[in-house]
């Protein structure tokens, strides 16, 4: 798979979003178990795993709009610095669905130069997914308890796709190829 700085990068975004999902979906699938072993507060728990799969299938296709959106919205209304940039648009647009309960959602900085400095890794899953993501995994996830309740932590790499991400961001320039700069973090409760 090949991330690269383009312009008009919809296209090789909706790719490569594809691709890791079913790359990712088919080493998840590869599990026989009925159940899934969880980390908890409370100690270990069985969680099914059909209801894994379920959340880990709506992470992926949460993550697949969002990441088109922000493409999107770049490509089409961002033509200088000037200009709203995609990537608030993406945060403001986070916080506002994980204020509706369904699922929260983050978008977190991997380079150490935030442009909010709350997008930041906060939680011992984000710390160490972020680590797994910097390391050149596109995709993480746990399974916990909040609550006595089973949640699906998850976390996807956010790469540069665009030449316009450098207008925000100087430091995206020198970006190696296929480098995360960035993820989104996601805590889905398992139903």
């Amino acid at each position: 798979m090949k991330y690269s700085l383009i312009s008009g990068g919809i296209l090789a975004l909706g790719i490569a979003v594809v691709a890791v999902g079913v790359a990712d979906e088919k080493k998840s699938d590869k599990s026989d178990k009925k159940t899934a072993t969880t980390k908890s507060d409370s100690g270990e728990g069985k969680v099914p795993q059909a209801a894994v799969k379920r959340t880990r299938d709506t992470v992926k296709m949460l993550d697949d709009i969002y990441k088109q959106t922000i493409v999107l919205v770049t490509d089409k209304y961002v033509h200088d610095e000037d200009d709203f940039a995609a990537g608030s648009a993406a945060v403001e647009l986070f916080r506002r669905v994980s204020k509706t309960g369904f699922h929260d959602v983050r978008l977190i900085d991997l380079t150490g130069d935030p442009y909010e400095p709350e997008n930041v890794a906060k939680n011992d899953f984000e710390k160490k997914a972020a680590k797994a993501i910097k390391s050149g995994k596109t995709y993480v996830e746990e399974v916990t308890y909040k609550d006595g309740k089973p949640y699906l932590q998850a976390m996807t790499a956010v790469p540069v796709v665009m030449e316009r991400c450098i207008m925000c961001h100087a430091h995206y320039a020198d970006a190696k190829k296929g480098e995360a700069i960035g993820a989104v973090s996601y805590e889905l409760p398992i139903k």
